[in-house]
């Protein structure tokens, strides 16, 4: 059975070797660890992969190949059905949805301190209480032009603060691209020099020496040509982000193949007092804004990866985040990253016919003076030539 798991993993790009093979089966016969799938999911991931950036992809093999084998583990506990259901999803008429009026930051927040104090039960359906469905502003599942989403899925992309600890996943940097277009772009902001040690042949010069040597061989050298281009690469990650996985991930993988000189760091809808490299520790491994800040001169070359799609407080209210309370807004922190690097631009992979009808775009517009480009072979070619000047 290991056996097939094995070739799942090298079928998925994984340089998985044999040595590191046999020291999770020599693992397994000192009964390192119980018969549990968890267990054996840190013990493989442990002995077989050793490089953090390929965490996704073979959390995305070993699903694969082991789904369904955690069904096979007796719990002797059973979770209710409605817990798990949403038993009403109610459908409004635009009419219906226009009535609905929405609260203020201070009023939400303060309703919201009332409700849990006074809620003693489950609620589906209505206007008021905690609950599913319904048209209340608190809770999941149902419409509400302004609310705090509390568990399940997002629905209406309306809510301006989430209640859960949510877990995104790293952009894979080494994603094989179907087109040349995005690397071919990106070419357009290097910029070489030569230096270093002589490690390239200089045929021009080699040719005029040797004629001028009477025919005799004169080898000329000169250092190999280096990309100069220094570039900082914050990334928007989760939430409305996850619909455009993929094309980041396309991005990202031809920023690391065009940029010798390539930093990058994640941040959630808006940049506040702190950014994170790794999604699956940005709690315990955060990188404060003003260290990174202070790490990069103005040599760098600032690009922003985001869809600009939130709230409006969550970039003018302090507090606004979705995630957490923010002292300053996410606006001060825009301000601060382009004030420290002159030449920045935003990357928008939302589609640009949207961009007028959304308030949180068109406020990040103003704030980065419309240096905002769509996520397209035009778009990124005219970032690239702004950032090259």
């Amino acid at each position: 059975m290991l056996i097939d798991f094995f070739y799942t993993l090298r079928a998925a790009r994984l340089p998985v070797s044999v040595k590191e093979f046999l020291t999770l089966l020599d693992a397994l016969r000192q009964g390192v660890i119980g018969p549990s799938v968890d267990d054996f999911y840190h013990l493989a991931r442990l002995t077989l992969v050793k490089d953090e950036a390929l965490f996704d992809k073979f959390d995305r093999a070993f699903a694969a190949y082991f789904k369904g084998v955690e069904l096979l583990t007796d719990f002797g506990k059973e979770v209710p059905l409605d817990w798990l259901q949403k038993v009403l999803e109610k459908e409004l008429s635009p009419e219906e949805k226009a009535a609905i009026e929405k609260m203020g930051w201070d009023e939400l927040m303060e309703t919201l301190k009332k409700r849990l104090e006074e809620q003693t039960e489950r609620h589906e359906g209505g206007n008021r209480w905690i609950g599913t469905g319904g048209t209340s502003p608190f809770g999941n599942g149902g419409y509400n032009p302004q609310g705090v989403r509390i568990g399940g899925q997002g629905r209406n992309k309306s809510a301006v603060k989430v209640w859960e600890q949510r877990a995104y996943r790293d952009y894979d940097d080494s994603l094989e691209l179907g087109t040349r277009n995005i690397k071919v772009a990106l070419r357009r902001l290097r910029r070489f020099a030569r230096e270093g040690s002589d490690l390239e042949l200089d045929l021009d010069d080699t040719i005029h020496s040797t004629a001028a040597n009477a025919g005799l061989l004169d080898i000329k050298m000169i250092p190999e040509r280096h990309n100069k281009v220094k570039v900082l690469l914050v990334m928007d990650v989760g939430g409305t982000m996850d619909e455009h996985i993929h094309r980041v991930e396309e991005l990202f993988s031809a920023a690391k193949t065009e940029f010798k000189h390539l930093e990058f760091y994640y941040f959630h809808n808006c940049p506040y007092d702190f950014m994170w490299k790794n999604n699956k520790r940005r709690y315990s491994e955060k990188m404060p804004t003003w260290d990174i800040i202070r790490k990069y001169n103005k040599d760098w070359r600032l690009i922003f990866v985001g869809d600009a799609t939130m709230s409006p407080y969550e970039i003018l209210q302090p507090g606004g985040s979705v995630e957490y309370n923010n002292e300053e807004a996410g606006a001060e922190w825009i301000q601060r990253l382009t004030n420290a690097f002159p030449k920045y631009a935003w990357i928008n992979p939302e589609p640009q016919g949207v961009w007028d009808y959304r308030q949180s775009i068109a406020l990040v517009q103003q704030l980065t003076h419309h240096r905002m480009f769509p996520l397209t072979l035009a778009g990124l070619e005219g970032a690239m030539r702004l950032l090259s000047k």
